[in-house]
This record gives structure tokens, sequence and C-alpha cells, in this order.
């Protein structure tokens, strides 16, 4: 059987302040991002599921138990995963990223608008997402719980977590300045691969 780990960071755990706290990825890198993973080995064993790649999981699991910790595996990956120290981080998107960002929003400000606020008027704990869909055209979507845009068919390129332990610690109430603040760590290298790939 499939076992999963937790992921390790591609940053020391105080890279990213001030944006994102040490505390805060103790918390979240360290606390809930493991006990998703302790949950779904244990859910696993003797399911359908047990052997397959977690995006297939995502897209094919019925919602429940099972759904919400792979889900939750597969954001939370993908959220690490983007980030970079301020100093080091590319400060916006570059190549045919760019390129489709301009042609759909006009600008890279104007996407940033609408990707925060759609991230601030979700209701409840869930994710913002920028994602691609087959014919290169992107879109961004507000996703409940654990969900993912893989199950919608849509390629997940970028992501802010609106659950409260993703900035509570650090922003208190105040998700709008939680959003807005992490533009500073985006590694749109990252971003860029996942759309050209």
């Amino acid at each position: 059987m499939k076992k999963y780990e937790l992921m390790a960071l591609p940053y020391a755990p105080d890279a990213l302040e001030p944006v994102i706290s040490k505390e805060t990825i103790g918390f979240h890198h360290g606390k809930h991002l493991q006990a998703y993973v302790d949950n779904l080995n244990k859910l696993l064993p003797d399911s359908e599921y047990e052997n397959i790649a977690l995006e297939e999981i995502v897209r094919k699991a019925p919602a429940g138990p099972l759904f919400n910790n792979a889900g939750q595996i597969l954001n939370h990956e993908m959220y690490f995963a983007q980030f970079k120290p301020a100093d080091e981080a590319v400060q916006g998107p570059e190549g045919a990223l760019a390129a489709q960002i301009e042609k759909q929003w006009g600008s890279v400000e104007a996407f940033k608008a609408e990707l925060e606020a759609k991230g601030v008027g979700l209701f409840g704990s869930g994710w913002v997402w920028l994602s691609a869909d087959v014919d290169g055209n992107l879109v961004i979507t507000q996703e409940q719980g654990a969900s993912n845009p893989v199950v919608k068919g849509l390629k997940p390129l970028l992501t802010f977590d609106v659950w409260e332990h993703a900035y509570y610690l650090d922003y208190q109430n105040r998700r709008a300045a939680h959003l807005s603040a992490l533009w500073q760590i985006i590694d749109w290298r990252v971003i860029a691969a996942r759309y050209d790939g």
C-alpha cells in the first residue's frame, strides 16, 4: 500500500517571515498537514484508492473523510511549494503565463485584485485558486473545504488558503491583509512551470 509522508518544506520555517511566521508554519505544516497525512494513511488500507496517486483520489473519491484528507494534502503540498523568501522571489509572472494574464485581465494588478476579492468573499473555510483549462485559459475559482480544481477538470496553478489556521496567528481576522501580503512570497517560476507543464 502507498503510504503518504509529510512533505519537506523547500525553505526554513522562518524563511517566509514576516508574511508567514515561523509559528504559523509550525502549526500549519507541522500539525494541520501532518494530521491530514496521518488520517489519510489510516483511511486508505483495503479501500479502492490505496494504490493510486493523490490527485486521482481527489478526482474520484466521493465527499467524505477520505476525499477531505486527500484533498487537504494535495492543496497544502501545492500551497507550501509555491512560496519563496520575499528577497528571493520573482515579483510577478513571466512568459506565457504573464501573457495570458494580461490577455484575460488587462493587467497583473487586475488579476491579483480579483483573486484577493474571491478569497475574501469565500464564506467559511476553503481555498481560492488560479487554474488553467485544457486550452490554457485561466480561471479563478473558490473551492469550499478540501476541494481542488482537479475535480472540475482544471489544472491548478496557484492557491491561497483561506482556512483560519493559515493566517489567524499572524493576522487574526484580517483575511484581506493576509491575502494581499502573500504576493510577496509567491515563487512565480513554480506557477509558470505548472502552467507550461
